[in-house]
């Protein structure tokens, strides 16, 4: 059969792919091993040492919906008081200006930094405006920032994550707070990826890469940069702090302080009063969100990075280069392993039943086939064990499912980079920013698994309650309870998914709080103010919330 043929044809160079990465892995894991038993375990900062000004950079396009509550949140969560937020906007972004000019009235720590051109350009461009700005308000003010931190509009601080920042960079020219993904159902099969490769990245990658020397690339967010680190990337490439023309500006600046002598730190994940110091948020929940977000990373990182610094870097250094510019070729390969795998076990299961040989026995001898299946189950088990460590083994059991999802999505990823890469490079036109869509949930509903108390009786609008169809609210399993400048309260279960949030939007056009209970609660409070079923659909919602629905 000509397909067999091509089949047997083509496996070969595969599975030397496959072992050759696998044995790269390997010695990846062995570091990952070898620090984990033998090296130092990172001090915590002095706490009695006096608190130095940071200035935290958020660069925005379009992100009026999410922006007030992440500097609210923000700005009430932490513990570190000696800091002010410089957020970045475009004159043609007019929802967002008007965001910013209600924070800028209200909290004297905002900053608004207007680039003095139309975006979206670049979000290093928007970044190196932000600098700008900091460097007006310091002459100003009489004031120095001693470290300046990048965020994102969506990001979730730790309360003790700019306690750190400011404690580690009087050594360090670059410290690196762990990021990790807001756990969501195991449902959510594409958000889901973000929260294995994330706990995968933080555990392992990012802790032996700096251990053992090699330079650690910023992750964009809980990023905190030394003043001294700052002003050298200025003197350095001409006051562009941040590459305008790269779209992985984080991982080109981890570079960049490495190759001017900084010192740099990846602060290893750990728990401080119970809950992981690092920076938490949502990451892309829809396919096409997270091919779009992947695209620009793998431009970036892969791509761009290679254009600009080659192969030319010490032994070790080259090792990290490989392995970050390696995942394009893993990326467009592991679906098509994937494929013949399937098409293998199909046509495996159609001889046994036949009783004739399997047209693709004796390709490879024993010694292969095992180590084949070995490399394959050693990935699966270190994903899932890191996974399981921040979300969960109930979570964690899925792993594999999302392993798969999340392959074909870098397979399109990676694709797309490389096409965008060549019209870029064979027509002169700059490769742009590719905006990620961002969400910033309720504070109550971000706390780690933390339930909040089901609402009492003298907050709960019986109206309201009644605002939204009752079967919409039972399928959902949330309640709508209270309205309060000008947002609609609810109480759930489970924290809203896309596709709530799109449904709800079509009812709603109050802004949503969500309010995380239990089921009990939930049930409880559904047999109390909810219809019955069976009178549900002749109900309309009650008239005191029709207007603002």
């Amino acid at each position: 059969m000509f397909l067999d043929r091509w089949v047997a044809a083509i496996l070969p160079p595969l599975a030397f792919w496959i072992l050759f990465n696998g044995f790269d892995d390997l010695i990846l894991n062995i570091l990952w091993l070898w620090t984990w038993l033998f090296g130092k375990s990172l001090e915590l900062p002095d706490d009695h040492a006096p608190e130095r000004p940071i200035a935290i950079f958020v660069p925005l396009w379009r992100e009026h919906r999410v922006i007030r509550h992440m500097v609210e949140h923000n700005i009430a969560s932490q513990k570190f008081t000696s800091f002010h937020f410089f957020i970045g906007a475009y004159p043609n972004d007019a929802p967002t200006l008007a965001a910013l000019s209600d924070l800028d009235a209200h909290y004297p720590q905002v900053h608004i930094a207007q680039c003095p051109h139309p975006g979206p350009t670049s979000k290093a461009d928007c970044l190196n405006w932000i600098y700008q700005r900091m460097l007006l308000y310091e002459e100003e003010h009489d004031i120095r920032f001693e470290t300046v931190m990048t965020h994102d509009a969506e990001d979730l601080i730790h309360p003790e994550a700019l306690r750190l920042i400011d404690r580690y960079t009087r050594v360090y020219g670059m410290v690196q707070i762990p990021v990790l993904a807001l756990p969501t159902s195991w449902r959510e099969l594409t958000h889901g990826v973000y929260c294995d490769e994330f706990a995968q990245f933080q555990f392992r990658d990012m802790p032996v890469r700096n251990r053992v020397g090699g330079f650690v690339p910023s992750n964009g967010v809980g990023t905190g940069f030394s003043r001294e680190a700052i002003e050298a990337l200025a003197a350095a490439h001409n006051n562009r702090i941040f590459e305008p023309s790269c779209l992985t500006e984080d991982y080109e600046n981890g570079y960049r302080v490495h190759r001017l002598g900084f010192r740099q730190l990846f602060i290893p994940l750990m728990k401080i009063d119970g809950s992981f110091a690092a920076t938490r948020e949502y990451f892309p929940r829809s396919y096409r969100a997270a091919v779009r977000q992947r695209t620009r990373w793998t431009t970036g990182i892969a791509l761009q990075s290679w254009e600009y610094h080659g192969m030319r870097e010490t032994l070790s250094q080259l090792w990290w280069f490989w392995r970050d510019r390696k995942t394009v070729v893993n990326n467009l390969l592991t679906p098509v392993i994937q494929l013949l795998t399937l098409y293998g076990g199909i046509t495996f299961a159609a001889s046994a039943s036949t009783h004739r040989e399997w047209a693709l026995a004796g390709i490879f001898p024993p010694a292969v086939n095992w180590s084949l299946a070995l490399i394959g189950a050693l990935h699966v088990a270190i994903r899932a064990g890191t996974s399981a460590r921040v979300y969960g083994w109930s979570f964690a059991a899925t792993t594999p499912l999302r392993m798969v999802w999340g392959n074909w999505i870098n397979f399109i990823a990676s694709a797309s980079a490389l096409r965008r890469y060549a019209i870029s490079r064979a027509t002169g036109r700059p490769l742009v920013w590719l905006k990620t869509e961002h969400s910033y949930p309720n504070r109550n509903s971000l706390l780690e698994h933390e339930l909040v108390a089901s609402p009492d009786e003298d907050s709960v609008s019986v109206a309201v309650t009644r605002s939204l169809p009752a079967a919409l609210s039972r399928r959902w399993q949330v309640l709508p309870f209270r309205i309060s400048a000008g947002h609609l309260h609810l109480a759930g279960v489970a924290a809203p998914t896309d596709e709530m949030h799109v449904e709800l939007a079509g009812l709603c056009s109050l802004e949503i709080r969500f309010h995380k209970i239990s089921e009990t609660d939930y049930k409880s409070l559904s047999e109390k103010y909810l219809p019955e079923e069976s009178t549900a659909l002749a109900e309309e919602p009650a008239s005191i919330v029709a207007p603002s629905l």
